[in-house]
């Protein structure tokens, strides 16, 4: 028997229908030869400091730093997560051979194997490594499972990072908070968390010291065209007058009329952190909810894996990509052009060397349905529309560079036309988004007519006053462009998928990390912008050591942690680094002057905490996104006295709102559906055989009963 082990239990279902494993066990399905089980995301985690000893329970100065000889895992402690281990161990006992069928990325990997680990596994294991849930895919997949030991450093690199994250993490958080947290508030310090704060913080330093300057230029208007004097902004309106007194008195002369014709590159294609920074700016969605409807559009198998760090194909891909086109009928209008050609294989696209586990995000074969949610219908719109546009001709331009002069005072101004609108053409329909300031800029070139060098003529100057403004606060979408560069400015797209390797956290992780940082009240959201409250300013203050804050060190650490996935760099010398830098930051941190540390907004912490209760039971997931149990192919809808199957009439799935004389909750019915069963209830007043309280179960023919 071959046993499969899948991340979740829904992908765990598209295997064993493929596989033909249809029968439903205990925490598995079985068939064919085949046992095809599931973990729910970690079963695993690495042990807390009081595993190691009972003296880390209390949180104590002179016990730090914390370093395990081993680090050892263990189970999460939940009853559910117990179970279904107890259901793989046995399963791993019993087999001839694993197939590990994790997702397919380095987290992925280390869930799975920590799993096995703790199973005392000793049976043969293959690798199933797959980009998309499809059926097509996943045969493909089974038809060419790889060795477990092709994966080992990805493993490596996985668990160093946990290992990483745990050595700094929590020492460096009992050590700050006992130092200077004077028993009020725990100061919560992480390896990409605090770099990442250290960027806001240092932003907000800025923005908040700036000081406003008013300046004025000199421009003047020639045959309906603005030119701008060519000279430093002037201080003093007294010299901006002088300067219009000038200008008054002599002619516009034209010094030279260029025009150049050149081309806009086509946009990249999506990866994970891309993707976040485009949903942000375009509807304003978090990173992390960014992060959860790609992972559901990928899950209901419309797109391929989501967490990526490429902008590039494999070249494998490209004779699927005619076929791909072609399924997506909803832009059918878009498509038909690329199709009355062979489809463009470009290196700005296909290229092996820039792929490392998995491909650019885009939509496979499989196109959506109507019952997508708003947020998802919208994302994978900007998937799609992005992976049309790639295959489009690049966009021609012509730029007009106009220089004058009026006496000895230079003067230029410049204008933009779109000669064929090649990729521009997929975005033609779509409503602008706030543009930025450059994107306003070129909005506001102006046409311009025909010059001749020499000519010369009256013109209408004019003076403009202006102010300085202050930098820019991060929004999400600026913020995860910084952490995917280490705090770098970078507007060129090669230059910056070059600096990926050094960016701080992963795509995957990065949302994660940033609601973090909201959670513990170290930032907060003003419209889009982020901005660092009191108490994360003090916090990255109260930190002296920049190896915890500079986001160029925490790049460096990022790029060993790489290293270690492609085999040039050993994992054991990546801990051996951290614990020596824990061990000094102990004793600098120990023997130096404690700061008072006082928390600021504390009454509003309590009120936030108060209000957002509520908001937890809001998320919830709705009925309309919620699969049939029964027929496994449509979605669920919501009546007046009933939940049921939006295709109700061939499947016959409903479950009423009242069972056995009982009003049942919103949550308690997602139970029923969703795990099978709900928590033990009371207060059943009509049951046939006068039973008042137990769990409801749904029966194999999908029927309510109580157990």
């Amino acid at each position: 028997m071959k046993l499969c082990i899948a991340e979740k239990p829904s992908v765990a279902r598209d295997i064993a229908k493929v596989l033909g494993a249809t029968m439903p066990k205990q925490g598995y399905m079985e068939g064919n030869g085949y046992c095809v089980t599931w973990t729910f995301g970690h079963l695993c985690t690495l042990k807390e400091p009081h595993d190691y000893g009972p003296q880390y329970k209390s949180w104590n100065l002179f016990l730090l730093p914390i370093i395990p000889n081993n680090f050892g895992i263990k189970l999460i402690p939940n009853k559910g997560v117990e179970n279904q281990f107890k259901v793989i161990e046995r399963l791993v006992g019993e087999c001839d051979e694993v197939i590990n069928c994790g997702d397919a990325g380095q987290e992925g990997e280390l869930i799975q194997r920590w799993v096995l680990q703790k199973a005392k596994c000793n049976k043969p294991i293959q690798r199933l490594w797959i980009s998309s849930l499809t059926e097509e895919a996943i045969k493909e997949g089974f038809a060419n499972l790889k060795p477990a030991e092709d994966y080992k450093n990805l493993y490596l690199a996985g668990n160093a990072r946990a290992i990483g994250d745990w050595l700094l993490g929590i020492n460096a958080t009992r050590l700050f908070t006992k130092k200077f947290g004077g028993n009020k508030a725990v100061l919560s310090i992480g390896r990409v968390q605090t770099p990442t704060l250290a960027m806001l913080v240092q932003r907000q330093k800025e923005i908040d010291a700036f000081t406003t300057e008013e300046y004025w230029e000199l421009k003047t208007n020639y045959r309906d065209v603005i030119f701008n004097a060519a000279i430093d902004r002037l201080k003093t309106l007294d010299r901006a007058e002088k300067g219009l007194e000038y200008l008054k008195q002599n002619p516009f002369e034209i010094v030279s009329f260029e025009i150049k014709e050149g081309k806009e590159k086509n946009p990249r294609l999506f990866d994970l952190t891309g993707l976040q920074v485009e949903a942000n700016k375009k509807y304003g969605y978090s990173a992390d909810n960014t992060l959860k409807y790609i992972q559901s559009l990928y899950e209901k198998k419309h797109v391929t894996y989501p967490r990526v760090d490429t902008t590039y194909l494999s070249e494998s891909l490209y004779p699927k990509i005619e076929g791909i086109l072609r399924k997506m009928t909803f832009y059918q209008e878009l498509v038909a052009p690329l199709l009355e050609a062979p489809i463009p294989k470009s290196k700005t696209v296909f290229d092996d060397a820039k792929v490392t586990d998995h491909h650019a995000i885009i939509p496979t074969e499989i196109p959506p349905s109507q019952n997508l949610s708003r947020e998802e219908k919208l994302v994978y719109d900007l998937i799609a529309k992005r992976f049309i546009s790639v295959f489009y001709p690049e966009c021609k331009i012509s730029n007009t560079l106009v220089e004058g002069q009026v006496g000895t005072i230079p003067f230029k101004t410049s204008g933009r036309q779109v000669l064929e609108p090649g990729w521009r053409a997929v975005y033609a329909k779509d409503t602008k988004e706030e543009p930025t300031d450059k994107e306003k800029d070129k909005e506001e070139e102006q046409t311009i007519p025909e010059f001749a060098v020499g000519e010369t003529g009256p013109h209408d100057p004019m003076i403009h006053q202006g102010k300085t403004t202050p930098p820019k606060p991060y929004t999400e979408a600026t913020l995860l462009r910084a952490m995917e560069t280490a705090g770098k400015q970078v507007e060129d797209e090669e230059l910056r998928e070059s600096l990926k390797n050094n960016g701080i956290g992963r795509p995957s992780t990065r949302a994660n990390i940033i609601e973090t940082l909201f959670k513990r009240k170290y930032i907060e959201k003003k419209r889009k912008n982020l901005i660092a409250t009191q108490t994360g300013i003090q916090l990255i203050d109260t930190i002296e050591d920049e190896l915890l804050k500079s986001p160029e060190l925490t790049g460096e650490w990022e790029l060993k942690l790489r290293k270690i996935e492609s085999g040039e760099y050993e994992a054991n010398q990546f801990k051996e680094e951290l614990i020596q830098m824990v061990t000094e930051l102990t004793k600098k941190v120990v023997d130096g002057k404690a700061k008072v540390f006082t928390l600021h907004e504390e009454k509003e912490e309590v009120k936030e905490k108060k209000k957002k209760e509520p908001a937890i039971k809001k998320e919830l997931q709705t009925w309309e996104e919620t699969k049939c149990p029964k027929c496994k192919q449509h979605n669920l809808i919501k009546g007046k006295t009933a939940v049921g199957c939006s295709d109700f009439k061939n499947c016959g799935f409903k479950i009423n709102f009242e069972i056995f004389g009982k009003k049942i909750s919103d949550k308690q019915l997602l139970d029923l559906v969703l795990k099978g069963k709900t928590s033990k209830l009371k207060g059943f007043t009509a049951h046939p055989d006068d039973l008042t309280e137990g769990i409801l179960l749904l029966s194999d023919n999908f029927q309510v009963q109580i157990n």
